[in-house]
């Protein structure tokens, strides 16, 4: 059930990211944004630890403002896995919409997280 839980709850977070970031769009089927939610916890857990591994001295530096550029990256990942799956989530750029989405999406994520109970 926990799993359950935190697809629906990476899902809500991508929604809201999609409602409220201009240039950061999803154009498909419901069944299709639960995929892109489950790719983006793959890419959580998968990819998400090494990059911060491998840049753990700029994450130092900037003390932990560069693990924004972080969340980002990961979710330029998902955006491209989901452009090569024909999923339907888009983004217009890098830098301001994909970048503000992976805010919206980390705050949401964090509000959900708390809310919901751990087990």
């Amino acid at each position: 059930m926990g799993f359950v839980l935190k697809l629906l709850g990476t899902a809500a977070s991508l929604w809201v990211a999609v409602w409220i970031v201009n240039g950061f769009e999803f154009s498909g089927e419901w069944w299709q944004f639960l995929i892109v939610a489950f790719i983006m916890g793959v890419a959580n857990a998968l990819v998400k630890p090494i990059l911060k591994l491998f840049s753990l001295p700029l994450i130092l530096v900037t003390l932990g403002l560069f693990l924004l550029v972080v969340n980002a990256l990961v979710l330029g990942l998902v955006v491209w896995l989901s452009g090569q799956f024909e999923l339907g989530l888009t983004s217009e750029g890098f830098f301001w919409s994909t970048f503000l989405a992976s805010i919206v999406v980390s705050i949401v994520s964090w509000i959900i997280s708390a809310v919901l109970p751990e087990n």
